[in-house]
């Protein structure tokens, strides 16, 4: 079985390709399973904490070990990581997994998630450990993808079939379309995370009512703008 391993930023389109994967049926799915451990070893308050830690592990060694047993009727196994869920973690784990890095503007990022958490600092988006476990898979002489969320949702169909070539795996059409709403795999913080996937039945680029970030969160965006402008030569390009 392959695993195919996907580290994002909260508040881009992660989810859904994590649907869109899903929605192929060689794949098996799993939804931030290092969560309930982030919240538990830095001590951060998220919305539904209590209930995310007691759904999941909070001991990373022992999520590590069910990844790495992990063993499915499916040929691939997707799982959805946050960069920041395991930035500090023995990353070794992750080397015989194909990595997939999901970026976007921090701009955008920061506008969103700024609707659910109030008080942001650079190492709640994540950006930072994206570049930071790039570099250690640069180091390790591992191929990464790295997708701009913002280029995918121009041309998701063509966007998909770049991924898939560059993961060395079939495209299926699939990909394209899930039925609306929630799936059976959501972590159980979905209802406050995932409201517009589940109204969604593909990528679709959402309207957005960003006009621009409040002062306070300006020094944010200038410390995250240079992980994002380096990691984002390296994205996939159609043309």
């Amino acid at each position: 079985m392959h695993k195919i391993h996907l580290i994002s930023g909260p508040r881009n389109i992660s989810t859904a390709m994590m649907y869109s994967f899903g929605n192929r049926p060689d794949f098996s799915i799993i939804d931030e399973p290092f969560y309930a451990s982030y919240l538990h070893n830095n001590k951060i308050d998220h919305p539904g904490k209590k209930a995310i830690l007691t759904s999941q592990s909070v001991v990373a060694e022992d999520v590590i070990e069910s990844l790495n047993i992990q063993n499915t009727a499916t040929s691939y196994f997707f799982i959805k990581n946050m960069a920041h869920h395991i930035h500090t973690l023995d990353l070794n784990f992750i080397l015989p997994f194909k990595n997939i890095f999901l970026i976007r503007d921090p701009a955008r990022i920061l506008w969103s998630f700024n609707k659910v958490i109030k008080e942001i600092h650079l190492d709640d988006i994540g950006i930072k450990q994206e570049y930071d476990i790039y570099t250690f898979l640069k180091e390790h002489n591992q191929k990464t993808v790295i997708i701009n969320s913002d280029e995918l949702l121009m041309n998701p169909p063509q966007y998909l079939k770049r991924i898939c070539e560059d993961l060395s795996i079939d495209y299926d059409e699939r990909m394209e379309k899930w039925e609306a709403g929630p799936r059976i795999e959501d972590g159980v913080w979905a209802n406050h995370w995932y409201k517009n996937v589940h109204k969604s039945t593909g990528f679709i680029k959402q309207k957005s009512d960003f006009k621009g970030l409040p002062n306070h969160l300006k020094k944010i965006y200038e410390e995250a703008l240079p992980y994002y402008e380096i990691l984002n030569k390296h994205t996939i390009k159609l043309n």
